[in-house]
């Protein structure tokens, strides 16, 4: 039996992949917990319970989520790529269009109208909020990732031009990217050609203030700036600084807060970007999915601060290890599993930290297990079967 907690509410869609064998429950006191799934529950303040495995996010930002703890108590840390991409495409290209069209500034004018001739008054008062189209535009995206994409074969798709910088851009995103889609060398790049400029990129300490006052001084006259990916990445005193000053037209952002409510230029969204039913939905199922898999057979996928490390689990054994990413190591494990006969492994590394999954022909003694923990590098070692 698998013990759950949930620290938000997940879609029963997703728990409901857990099946028999799991026990879920909302209290954060409780005793016995093998994953957490969550969404925007902050655990950075939290104690870990004890024999806690895996942490699953229902979403892409780990921000809410202490990973260097996890990573030294060897606990996995998985998110949900993708699983949003589509509903935060399509709310970016409402950013788009609400920042060319008045279409906020004229809706709210036109709920002040009274009397029996309002539709006279439109007509005469709808000039006052007149904009430009998007078609003919170019958009530049900084972050070529599941949204990114997205994000630009749709603009593609409405007459824009696209120009986009990834220094990782991977394989499998550039495959799905539109051919018509222009990869820049810089993001100094991205920021001459824009007409409208949109991030996609985690928040981390390399990427924060990624739009300040240098990155906007190299920017067109009257770009528009749009901000779903983390609040952090804009500089907000340099972005109001440039929307006071013209520079900027307007800055769209899904992370409203104290310095940019209220002000003229900035369009405020309430951190709409995954709230659609189809999207908690995606992220629930896809989590429930990684956390059953990592509990029941020792699977990694979309792990944030361990390999993604996956092996069919077909053997009489199985056994996973968690140790450093050190020469030699491996070679001790096989020498300790020399008496159950290795049938499979695979084994996988990000930075400092490996992981490795072992089937045998034999059961895993208690024995062995001691043995493995023993090697000075090892992390943790679990027995699957």
């Amino acid at each position: 039996m698998f013990n759950i907690l949930t620290l938000n509410k997940i879609a029963e869609c997703g728990l409901n992949r857990l099946g028999e064998g799991y026990m879920i429950t909302d209290d954060v006191n409780a005793e016995k917990v093998d994953g957490i799934i969550l969404r925007s529950y902050k655990m950075h303040d939290m104690e870990l319970p004890k024999g806690l495995k895996a942490v699953a996010r229902a979403g892409a930002g780990v921000n809410n989520i202490p990973i260097d703890k996890c990573t030294e108590k060897g606990i996995v840390v998985f998110n949900t790529p993708g699983a949003n991409a589509n509903a935060v495409k399509e709310l970016v290209i409402a950013g788009m269009l609400l920042a060319s069209r008045d279409i906020i500034g004229g809706i709210e004018w036109a709920n002040t109208l009274e009397g029996d001739d309002v539709d006279k008054q439109v007509e005469k008062g709808k000039s006052n909020f007149a904009g430009t189209e998007i078609k003919g535009k170019t958009l530049g995206i900084i972050g070529l990732g599941a949204i990114g994409v997205l994000v630009a074969n749709a603009a593609i798709s409405l007459g824009m031009d696209v120009i986009g910088y990834d220094p990782y851009l991977s394989v499998s995103a550039a495959l799905q990217l539109s051919r018509h889609v222009k990869t820049a060398s810089s993001p100094a790049e991205v920021y001459a050609a824009a007409d409208f400029i949109t991030l996609h990129l985690p928040l981390l300490d390399s990427t924060k203030n990624t739009i300040n006052a240098e990155a906007i001084s190299q920017m067109k006259d009257g770009v528009v700036i749009l901000n779903f990916a983390r609040g952090g990445l804009v500089n907000n005193a340099d972005i109001v600084k440039a929307l006071t000053d013209g520079k900027v037209r307007k800055y769209v952002v899904d992370f409203a807060d104290s310095e940019t409510v209220n002000h003229e230029g900035i369009i405020n969204i309430p951190h709409l970007g995954a709230s659609t039913a189809e999207s908690e939905d995606n992220c629930a199922v896809m989590a429930a999915d990684e956390i059953k898999d990592y509990l029941e057979n020792g699977n990694i996928t979309n792990s944030v601060n361990f390999p993604n490390v996956t092996l069919p689990n077909d053997k009489v054994g199985r056994i996973t290890i968690k140790h450093k990413n050190l020469p030699t190591v491996i070679a001790r494990f096989t020498e300790v599993l020399s008496s159950v006969n290795i049938s499979d492994m695979i084994n996988g590394s990000r930075g400092e930290i490996a992981y490795t999954i072992i089937n045998t022909d034999h059961e895993i003694t208690q024995d062995i297990v001691d043995k493995l923990n023993a090697i000075d590098d090892v992390m943790k070692v679990r027995v699957i079967k």
